[in-house]
């Protein structure tokens, strides 16, 4: 696989989460709900200050900026890497899980280092606006938006004789995310779930060099 082809993998993922970011932003109130699909595809417009799907970390402006420059992080080493595995040749599906991975991670950066200048406030009444010059919040400290909700299952009551939950209300699958976090957690999964097709080539080669050394070492 060559570099372009990463590229314009990243490219499309990335005008895509973004395009329906704004359009989010700029058309729902916040914690608006409409339905794509009945019932169980709904667009529910929130705004994540933590991790994605929801995940939190820590509280305070101080704890914002940590993860903002984390992710800033994880976006320069990941642009190195999938430089290299490119170039190393690496299974071109271990490539496109990388670049899945890299554009979630850089969806969500975005985000968060250019959102809070961008947008003026969401609430409930309101519409947010974009690019007036009188942004929600600082550089580094934009949040992040998530609107996917795909409650297969929503709010039924479970069976009493099922230990600790029986009788209490279950929801599946409950937390709402974006296509940044979608792509992140497709490139996981699909790593774990195919590593040994992935590194197959790459073990061998090392175990070959491995035995090379050996032998010029007991020359």
């Amino acid at each position: 696989m060559k570099l372009k082809h990463v590229f314009g993998i990243i490219i499309l993922l990335l005008a895509a989460d973004q395009a329906l970011k704004f359009y989010v932003k700029t058309h729902f109130h916040l914690y608006d709900e409409h339905f794509v699909i009945r019932p169980w595809f709904r667009l529910y417009f929130i705004e994540n200050e933590g991790m994605a799907y929801g995940a939190t970390f820590g509280d305070g402006s101080w704890a914002k900026l940590a993860l903002t420059l984390f992710r800033l992080a994880a976006v320069v080493f990941g642009s190195f890497y999938l430089v290299r595995i490119v170039r190393e040749k690496y299974h071109p599906g271990f490539i496109v899980c990388a670049a899945l991975i890299y554009a979630g991670a850089m969806g969500n950066l975005i985000d968060s280092l250019f959102y809070g200048l961008i947008f003026t406030e969401s609430t409930r009444d309101t519409f947010s606006q974009a690019f007036t010059g009188h942004g929600y919040a600082g550089f580094l400290h934009g949040s992040v938006v998530d609107m996917l909700y795909f409650p297969i299952v929503n709010n039924k009551l479970l069976p009493g004789w099922i230990p600790f939950w029986g009788g209490t209300r279950f929801t599946f699958f409950q937390p709402i995310f974006n296509i940044a976090d979608a792509c992140i957690s497709v490139g996981v999964i699909a790593i774990l779930v195919c590593q040994k097709k992935f590194f197959k080539r790459h073990r061998h080669e090392e175990k070959s060099s491995a035995k090379v050394d050996e032998m010029q070492t007991t020359r």
